[in-house]
């Protein structure tokens, strides 16, 4: 049934109501200057995402063209609908619309499947320490941590390429 989500920011991140509004606010508004609009109001809990990450990794062993339309349907179904991302209704329906095997992602979902994968996966990057989402790894080397800019992924992204020998 998932946390109320300003509970959790506080246990985790140990911010005030004040504080998450300000973040909120400036998360929002990242997302409406690329064009992703945010659910504001119906989105007053946290659900455990780790049926989602399970269907993730396995779309990526089908393409990482399939595995990028899976992640943004789930990104609209809870970040854009304020849906239950624990709810195996919500995972088959962003399954759906990814144009996956629905059936082959209920099968993976009433078991066990791909869970030791995206554990080791998990225990990698927390023990890299990475504990918050989004974390962009680029070239297995460059973090960018955190809701950032588009003008500071732009900076990052340029320095990277300018540091890379060139062929």
């Amino acid at each position: 049934g998932g946390q109320d989500i300003g509970e959790h920011l506080a246990q985790k991140y140990g911010s005030t109501p004040e504080q998450q509004a300000q973040i909120r606010d400036t998360i929002a508004q990242r997302g409406a200057d690329v064009g992703f609009s945010f659910n504001r109001a119906g989105r007053g809990r946290i659900y455990n995402t780790f049926d989602a990450h399970r269907l993730l990794h396995w779309a990526g062993t089908q393409s990482g063209v399939q595995q990028l339309a899976l992640k943004k349907a789930l990104l609209v179904a809870c970040h854009g609908a304020g849906q239950d991302m624990e709810s195996h209704a919500v995972l088959l329906d962003a399954v759906r619309l990814a144009s996956l095997d629905e059936s082959r992602a209920g099968a993976i979902l009433a078991g066990d499947e791909f869970a030791a994968e995206v554990r080791q996966q998990e225990a990698f990057y927390t023990g890299q320490g990475i504990q918050a989402v989004p974390a962009v790894i680029i070239n297995e080397r460059h973090l960018i941590s955190g809701g950032q800019s588009p003008t500071v992924y732009e900076q990052a992204l340029r320095q990277i390429a300018a540091a890379q020998p060139v062929p």
